[in-house]
């Protein structure tokens, strides 16, 4: 803890303790440029322990006053002095450009309009009151009028400043109200519903629900919690405590533009979006829009559609407001990500490794900008956790190009007939017994390659450009293949002729030769990729080239006990004991050894110690490597003998950061890993060649 000088008086240090963490924060949320996080906790601790000794000296504006306060019994009102309104909304290029000819037809000009442009965050409005500098009341946009008193709460969060940068001066107002967003990033979201899945609890919807389930709760604490942020996108009152008007406000401290109040608030601390645009014409609308809506799934936070101003703050004024919002402004939403429709039934399929998943079948809705017809449900305990119906009305997503989702089921349209999911107790496709592994949510049929919907995924597997790369061999082709008896398993590719392939629908003689020559050109392979073509469960590439580099020989893989597998790196007991039940099936073996009679691999040479110097030594890439690629870097210290990992951990020898590392850098420094920058790196692998 720094001690105090003794010309400097307790109240002093905290005034200056105040100024510094402020400062730490701006530059952390506002500008995004963190100083260290052991010096922020150092100063945070000092604070703290100078409050608890001298309680006089805590004030509300303090940086300690955001871990929550006593519960509340109930929110009260706050009425707003300038109405919250909402947006109207646009949906298309013609609904956008009538909404500007209406502008131009009230202003009586044609003239070109410069238009302030930011996503639509998809959170909760709120209403944040400084008086001097400091927040006294935080308010929810409620009816427009009148909202719920939620400053406690607000408190909370981390990015909203409870005392404004900077001294208060002769021009600036004695009132500021900063209007906003607050939003959960998507991250802080995942990370909750784990959580309440993992006690059994009721999970969120979506990330709006959670941030304003997060800025209702009667106990601050439990707010603190929750991760939530918060981006300004405009002003409220802006005046003095005395009779003076907002307008004598305006003309001494606030900006002529949207954007420039949006910057002139970022300079008080407060943060502003970042992909925040002044646009001059129509055809720079359009690019953002499309700029945003391809970039949606990227941002950290989530969106629906892009918000609009005029940008000066004249011509606000002249333009004026309808009853419930702006004239100068105007949400241009998005195709809706969240449809409701009705689950007509619900099928099962058998996946590559046995997994038998349910899908649900729906009524046809247009969600996320594609009609969507069925959604995955991925196991008995989702299903149970939803608790889904056939035939219940449920709440699509579909964000991107993610598969769709159903959300949540609304019991309130259940109707009598409503039917339980029943699971099948044989395998759909061959009829076979099916079995749920301990510690698995996931059934599986036990048929292996005699299951016709195995058989097919196994051979798509095995051909992937990943495994051996055969080219021409599509998916529709391999099924097409199965169906008509072709081929059964992996080893029946390298019995196929130019005339099985040839007399096949939409295949002729040259794209026959090519794919015989595309089989012919997998005979030659590597025994890693073997392996990882077997599709051994939870086998990937990776892991097999551990298990090849270990044991050398196929043979020694197939011969290996539990425990001597688990000597590899990557494997632990469930993976060796996916391998172990593999090679214990005799039609698998059968396979294999079918497959070694017509495929080659050179063999693996056994390195000396003095070849592989860094065995023995994990280490972590992270960030961008501008001298080498990450997959060049990782291939050249596998070479040398080190394990290069994906994640930090306290077995992490080295870190190699890049340009940009994240939070792989932070845990690595925690964890005290030697970090080493990529001209360590080059440096290091020049050592060795």
């Amino acid at each position: 803890m720094t001690t105090i000088k003794s010309s400097q008086t307790q109240s002093e240090r905290v005034k200056q303790l105040h100024q510094e963490l402020n400062q730490y924060n701006y530059q952390y949320y506002v500008l995004d440029q963190p100083v260290p996080d052991a010096e922020y906790d150092r100063l945070l601790r000092e604070l703290q322990a100078i409050e608890q000794s001298h309680p006089e000296l805590k004030t509300i504006d303090s940086p300690t006053q955001k871990v929550g306060g006593e519960a509340i019994k109930a929110f009260t009102q706050v009425t707003h002095q300038v109405p919250m309104l909402s947006l109207d909304n646009v949906f298309s290029v013609d609904e956008w450009d009538a909404f500007v000819k209406r502008i131009q037809d009230r202003l009586g000009s044609d003239k070109k309009l410069i238009i302030c442009a930011e996503p639509k965050l998809d959170g909760l409005a709120v209403s944040l009151r400084y008086e001097q500098g400091v927040l006294v009341q935080a308010a929810t946009r409620g009816d427009g009028a009148t909202g719920e008193n939620i400053t406690e709460n607000i408190r909370t969060i981390k990015s909203i400043p409870l005392k404004l940068i900077g001294e208060c001066g002769i021009d600036y107002p004695d009132v500021f109200e900063v209007r906003g967003e607050v939003f959960m990033p998507k991250a802080s979201f995942e990370q909750l519903n784990k959580a309440a899945i993992k006690k059994g609890e009721k999970s969120f919807a979506n990330p709006r629900n959670a941030a304003a389930g997060s800025l209702r709760q009667l106990d601050s604490k439990i707010t603190a919690k929750r991760n939530l942020d918060f981006y300004a996108y405009g002003l409220g009152f802006v005046g003095n405590l005395s009779s003076e008007i907002m307008k004598d406000a305006r003309q001494a401290f606030l900006k002529p533009s949207h954007y420039q109040r949006l910057c002139q608030v970022k300079s008080l601390g407060l943060p502003m979006c970042p992909e925040v645009r002044l646009l001059s014409d129509q055809a720079q609308v359009q690019e953002f829009y499309q700029d945003i809506l391809n970039k949606r799934d990227e941002l950290s936070y989530e969106i629906d559609g892009t918000v609009l101003k005029v940008d000066d703050i004249a011509l606000q004024e002249r333009l004026g407001f309808v009853a419930r919002a702006p004239r100068w402004a105007m949400a241009y939403k998005f195709p809706a990500q969240e449809e409701l429709t009705t689950v007509d039934d619900v099928e099962f399929q058998v996946g590559r490794t046995g997994a038998i998943t349910p899908v649900a079948r729906l009524k046809p809705i247009f969600v996320g900008g594609v009609t969507v017809s069925n959604a995955t449900l991925h196991n008995q305990d989702e299903i149970e956790r939803l608790g889904l119906k056939i035939g219940d009305t449920v709440v699509i997503r579909r964000a991107g190009d993610v598969i769709p989702q159903i959300v949540s089921v609304v019991l309130e349209k259940r109707t009598d007939d409503a039917k339980n999911i029943v699971f099948p107790t044989t395998c759909p496709v061959c009829g076979s017994r099916v079995a749920r592994a301990e510690g698995e949510a996931v059934l599986r049929c036990t048929a292996g390659l005699f299951c016709q919907a195995q058989r097919k995924e196994a051979i798509k597997h095995f051909a992937s450009r990943k495994a051996h790369d055969v080219d021409g061999l599509g998916d529709k082709l391999v099924e097409q293949l199965v169906d008509e008896g072709l081929i059964s398993t992996p080893a029946d590719l390298f019995n196929l002729t130019e005339t099985d392939i040839s007399t096949m629908e939409r295949m002729g003689v040259k794209s026959a030769k090519k794919l015989i020559a595309s089989i012919e050109k997998a005979k030659q392979t590597t025994l890693p990729k073997f392996i990882y073509a077997l599709g051994i469960r939870e086998v990937g590439e990776a892991t097999a080239a551990n298990l090849a580099n270990h044991f050398y020989t196929l043979s020694a893989i197939q011969a290996a006990s539990f425990e001597a597998l688990q000597t590899v790196d990557d494997v632990g007991a469930i993976v060796a004991k996916n391998i172990i039940n593999f090679f214990n099936e005799d039609h698998n073996l059968a396979v294999v050894s079918a497959l070694s009679t017509k495929m080659t691999w050179p063999d693996i040479v056994v390195k000396t110690a003095d070849e592989m110097p860094l065995a023995g030594q994990t280490f972590v890439l992270t960030g961008t490597l501008s001298q080498m690629g990450r997959t060049e870097a990782k291939a050249a210290l596998q070479l040398l003998g080190a394990k290069v990992s994906g994640s930090i951990s306290v077995k992490t020898h080295y870190l190699v950061a890049g340009e940009k590392s994240g939070s792989k850098l932070t845990k690595a420094q925690e964890l005290g890993v030697i970090i080493l920058t990529e001209d360590d790196l080059v440096a290091l692998l020049a050592k060795y060649h």
